[in-house]
């Protein structure tokens, strides 16, 4: 009686464990690994950059990611080897730490005005 009584109470305690490893895992998918600047503003359409757009232009933005298309290395892994030779890289985030927030919670990521 007294082992199932303990084993109940092991089940429980495992259940309720994996219940709380469950949410985490949903939690940070919901919150991406590059969050917006503060007081910067998600475009409406969070699409990509045409591939002809001029670098360091207004329409040069990952509106996925928050930073210029063109330097978006999770958009283009292509770029991760040149973010790596210039010694811009934060490995434990895998991305450049001249982009990475979690690093760097002041850094500010702003998308170049319209031109008019």
């Amino acid at each position: 009686m007294k082992i199932h009584l303990i084993s109940l109470v092991i089940g429980a305690l495992a259940l309720g464990g994996a219940a709380c490893s469950r949410e985490a895992p949903s939690a940070e998918k919901a919150a991406p690994d590059h969050q917006p600047a503060a007081g910067a503003q998600a475009p409406a359409n969070a699409a990509h950059a045409p591939k002809d757009v001029k670098p360091g232009s207004h329409e040069d933005w990952c509106g996925e990611h928050q930073v210029p298309e063109s330097q978006c290395s999770r958009c283009n892994p292509e770029l991760i080897p040149a973010f790596k030779a210039t010694g811009d890289w934060c490995a434990e985030h895998g991305l450049p730490e001249s982009q990475c927030l979690k690093c760097n919670p002041d850094l500010t990521i702003v998308r170049p005005p319209k031109e008019s």
